[in-house]
């Protein structure tokens, strides 16, 4: 029995030097310190820049830099049936439904609905049907927007401006056979009491398509589309339509003069 005593102590020695290997091989712990299904490199990539400005619903916007930045465009069409469908196309970006409440990985995350600048849903894919239930408890409205958010709930951001696209779902109800105009890019605002509605974001638009921009002002002012130099009064208390064709690529600012206010970024591409 003695003589076995040699041989247990070496033994323990290695199953402490094996642990002690296995420890310090990932940040000093023998657990895994990334999420499971993301990779090392997902993990400690860049997240962003926290700011302190948010979306205008709440939720603080995190700041990444141009080159390779999560976009998404939108595109609705009526049902057949009810309501009308919502198909989001997203670039750099990955829906992660299973992540939702964890720390922000870059490119990742989900997507919000607004309703005139309102909150209507969040979705967790491309699609989403919205029925026409949830717009007569939205308190009606036209103007869609959807956002990426991170998985921690704050919303991405380029040049301190949400990442959105925006479409118009109709002046009218969608009924069975009806559909939007391919062509044209319609994008609703409202300014009141210096704030604009819906928050100031990216409207991406296809190169050739038409562009309609609806604006409606509670004081006298002048639009200016920059890179266009297309400009309109703005009468107080009236809407007023600048439409153009969407020829030059490019980020282009919305802007209104007398006021100063940003009312969105085309995206052109």
């Amino acid at each position: 029995m003695n003589r076995s005593r040699p041989a247990r102590a070496a033994l323990a020695l290695l199953t402490a030097a094996v642990l002690a290997l296995g420890a310090g091989a990932c940040g000093g712990r023998a657990t895994t310190h990334h999420k499971p299904g993301t990779s090392h490199a997902e993990d400690t990539g860049s997240n962003g820049r926290l700011l302190s400005a948010d979306d205008g619903d709440g939720h603080r916007l995190r700041q990444v830099g141009a080159d390779g930045a999560p976009a998404v465009s939108i595109a609705v069409r009526a049902d057949s049936e009810d309501g009308w469908n919502v198909h989001l196309t997203v670039r750099n970006f990955r829906f992660t439904p299973d992540s939702v409440g964890g720390a922000a990985l870059a490119g990742h995350g989900h997507a919000r609905l607004f309703l005139d600048g309102h909150p209507l849903a969040r979705v967790y894919g491309a699609w989403f049907h919205l029925p026409q239930s949830l717009l007569r408890a939205a308190g009606g409205g036209t103007r869609l927007t959807a956002g990426l958010y991170a998985d921690d709930h704050t919303a991405w951001a380029v040049g301190s401006t949400p990442v959105r696209a925006a479409a118009t779902l109709g002046d009218a109800s969608p009924s069975a056979g009806a559909t939007p105009d391919e062509n044209t890019t319609t994008v609703d605002i409202a300014v009141k009491d210096g704030k604009v509605s819906p928050a100031p974001g990216r409207t991406e638009v296809k190169k050739g398509r038409t562009v309609r921009l609806r604006i409606r002002s509670d004081r006298d002012d002048t639009l200016h589309v920059h890179g266009y130099d297309k400009k309109a009064t703005l009468p107080a208390g009236r809407t007023v339509t600048v439409t153009f064709t969407a020829d030059r690529t490019g980020l282009f600012e919305v802007e209104t003069h007398e006021s100063d206010l940003l009312l969105t970024q085309l995206v052109v591409r």
